[in-house]
């Protein structure tokens, strides 16, 4: 079966429909243990160290894992992408543009989804089967979730894990499906993994480049029990159509509707306090002023840039903010 690469979240259901492998270049690079030298790699071949991490490692990883066409966010994601598209198409790997209207226009998006269902050859009973198919999964996903933030017993980290992958289901859904069902029922059987008095932690933004990140967190004392933009990766509402799931997702459209759920979440896991990740020149680091105005509660803004271990300072930054939500918890 052909592969059909892409930069971030998209209708997967649509690439599932049209017989082909979805493959979600962002966790080809992440995965990686040549992660940090696919980034060094696109810098030797000229492109500037003052772009993003994640734009370089993708760069690398189509052409790595033998991609040959790629669905590329040309809205809705990072403007860098048209020129990626640009370098891909030049060493003759085609693109086919997506865009996520930025005001929600649901014929818009309508129209993108059925353009990109065309340009793949998928049917609308054919994406309409996908979703079907699929619906199952990503209740059992949201299962996960609770089990996180509820129950106690996911990690943050296999939170993350298992959210993020939901992008493309590492390729398989059947395979992904059968995993999570053992996993789940392992999971089940397990007492919780931190007490009452731990303290409860948000990660909003996109996924961290650091390798360490849950376990640097775990270490300070405290949980994870929110991922923000993994959960909207597995599409976390009961909708009636692949049109209403992709319109009330909130990646790509204006950071006001993802301040709503973080704010609703935020209230619902009863979370101390927030870390806000930024990638290293992205333009929604600029976000921050806005969700640090809309979101009230105790927030850290980290930033990284390639992929490895948490940097000396970040971990000193991460330890004390932890401290300080454990003292106020605490009463001190």
């Amino acid at each position: 079966m052909k592969k059909a690469g892409f930069t971030t979240t998209v209708p997967v259901e649509v690439i599932l429909a049209s017989g082909r492998i979805p493959v979600d270049l962002n966790n080809v690079f992440i995965t990686s243990p040549h992660a940090g030298e696919m980034v060094e790699k696109a810098e030797s071949e000229g492109l500037p160290r003052t772009t993003c991490g994640w734009i370089k490692g993708l760069y690398v990883a189509a052409r790595d894992a033998g991609i040959s066409e790629v669905v590329a966010v040309t809205q809705g994601d990072c403007s860098n992408t048209h020129a990626l598209m640009e370098l891909w198409q030049s060493e003759g790997i085609s693109t086919i543009p997506f865009a996520f209207p930025y005001d929600r226009d649901a014929d818009l998006l309508a129209l993108q989804i059925r353009k990109l269902a065309f340009a793949l050859g998928a049917d609308e009973e054919g994406v309409r089967a996908s979703f079907e198919r699929l619906k199952p999964l990503r209740e059992k996903l949201r299962r996960l979730d609770e089990m996180t933030w509820k129950d106690g017993k996911v990690t943050g980290a296999e939170n993350h894990l298992w959210l993020v992958s939901s992008s493309d289901f590492d390729g398989d859904p059947d395979n992904f499906e059968s995993r999570l069902d053992a996993f789940l029922a392992d999971a089940h059987d397990r007492a919780p993994l931190h007490d009452n008095g731990a303290v409860r932690l948000g990660f909003i933004g996109v996924p961290s480049i650091f390798t360490d990140f849950y376990g640097t967190v775990e270490s300070c004392g405290a949980s994870v029990v929110y991922n923000e933009v993994q959960r909207q990766f597995s599409m976390p509402y009961d909708t009636d159509d692949v049109y209403e799931q992709y319109a009330r997702y909130t990646y790509p459209y204006d950071v006001f509707g993802r301040i709503a759920d973080i704010k609703e979440q935020a209230g619902l896991r009863e979370l101390d306090g927030i870390i806000h990740y930024c990638q290293s020149f992205c333009f929604r680091a600029i976000e921050d002023l806005l969700i640090r105005r809309g979101v009230k509660l105790p927030m850290l803004t980290i930033e990284g840039d390639r992929p490895g271990p948490v940097d000396a300072r970040t971990r000193i930054r991460l330890e004390g903010f932890i401290e300080m939500l454990s003292d106020a918890k605490r009463g001190r």
